[in-house]
């Protein structure tokens, strides 16, 4: 009975965590649009002050050797390939709305299974296949409302980004030994070097600054809480909570900018919602979300 309260209340603690963490994810969109700085700037400072939160994180639990020294090759790949998909990432939000960004980025799960198979001869099951066209069409929908405006070179950007965070999870999926914080305090200083190079985050407005770092603190928290929830809980039960963070960021791109996204996003992103839970919920029936 006491092994079984306390699996309850691990459980417990997982959804917690991964509710926490998707709700978290779901605000990126807000400070990138809430400061007139541009892509650089935000991308130096907030990536100072993610590593800086993640360094600290890393020594209160004493893991220096194991994150660092031990992240080896794929720790570095990892870290490299994180750092070229938020460089696509951060500009995305400037040129289209949060909605088209944080649905386009949904189908993320689909192409992963996609690489997988080509890289790892990875079996999708008949549910992420089935979800994968669908998501795909959902996309093209989204997309199609931005033809003819800034908006597509955002779509696009967006559409690269998801392509570049997929190879991110699948190189955690061949080499699962890999550490986590490590290569994503090497992917923010991979980032700091690009902006150092590409643009003048110096040039930042000084009272806009406290506001990325916060972004930057932000995305440490809601990744150690993603990471954390996802040891209590099967894997496909943690990707159908996340998913709640697709949904949330229209939401407060409405609340707080009035941002509303067009018709033809609601109807795309509705078959992209409809795609990632019915394939998740899907597999979990099967029992394929349990590992």
């Amino acid at each position: 009975m006491e092994a079984a309260i306390t699996t309850d209340k691990q459980r417990a603690i997982g959804v917690g965590l991964i509710l926490v963490s998707a709700t978290v994810f779901s605000t990126g969109g807000l400070f990138i649009k809430g400061v007139s700085a541009d892509s650089w700037s935000i991308i130096f400072w907030r990536s100072l002050f993610a590593a800086l939160f993640m360094i600290g994180f890393t020594g209160f639990h004493g893991k220096w050797r194991s994150e660092f020294v031990g992240m080896g090759w794929t720790g570095i790949v990892a870290g490299f390939v994180g750092a070229l998909a938020t460089t696509v990432f951060i500009p995305a939000f400037k040129y289209t709305t949060i909605a088209n960004v944080s649905l386009i980025y949904a189908a993320a799960p689909f192409v992963a299974a996609f690489f997988a198979w080509l890289w790892m001869r990875e079996r999708p099951t008949l549910p992420v296949i089935f979800g994968s066209v669908l998501a795909l069409a959902g996309v093209a929908i989204i997309m199609s409302g931005s033809l003819g405006s800034l908006n597509i070179k955002g779509d696009l950007l967006a559409l690269l980004m998801t392509f570049g965070m997929a190879l991110w999870m699948v190189i955690y999926r061949r080499y699962p030994n890999t550490p986590s914080t490590g290569p994503m305090v090497l992917m923010c200083a991979f980032l700091m070097m690009f902006a150092l190079v590409f643009g003048k985050p110096f040039d930042a407005i000084p009272h806009e600054i406290p506001i990325i770092a916060t972004f930057g603190l932000v995305f440490s928290v809601a990744s150690v809480t993603l990471a954390e929830g996802a040891k209590r809980l099967p894997s496909g039960e943690v990707a159908l909570i996340s998913a709640l963070e697709t949904p949330l960021a229209p939401i407060w791109a409405v609340l707080m900018f009035s941002e509303w996204p067009n018709m033809l996003a609601v109807f795309g992103g509705l078959i992209v919602m409809v795609a990632v839970l019915g394939s998740q919920l899907a597999n979990m029936r099967r029992g394929d979300g349990n590992s």
